[in-house]
């Protein structure tokens, strides 16, 4: 009696799929702590446009009432920006001087 032994090449060994895992678990111990790093900067990024996009609303204020508001506040009212959209996206603040420069409490 013959045996016949079979012979299936369609699939992965054990061996293959653990050297992949390998392979991708390597590259995510790479590349996290890269993109957690880079995290702050983007916000900080987020946070100088945002500064920047208030600055721009300060001046209009200036420019149709005549005067400069006397803090965020007077802006929302005034609806230059949305209630919810008063701080940086990383979670600073901002103020308005006197002068009516925008500064954010990080900077």
């Amino acid at each position: 009696m013959k045996w016949r032994t079979v012979n299936n090449d369609k699939g992965f060994t054990l061996i293959e799929m653990m050297i992949v895992l390998l392979v991708i678990s390597v590259l995510l111990i790479i590349t996290i702590p890269n993109v957690t790093k880079h995290n702050s900067k983007i916000n900080s990024k987020g946070c100088d446009a945002f500064v920047k996009m208030v600055q721009a609303q300060v001046q209009a204020y200036e420019i149709d009432n005549k005067e400069l508001p006397s803090g965020i506040q007077d802006l929302v009212d005034s609806e230059y920006l949305n209630a919810e959209t008063t701080t940086c996206p990383n979670g600073d603040a901002i103020k308005i001087s006197a002068e009516g420069k925008v500064e954010s409490s990080g900077s």
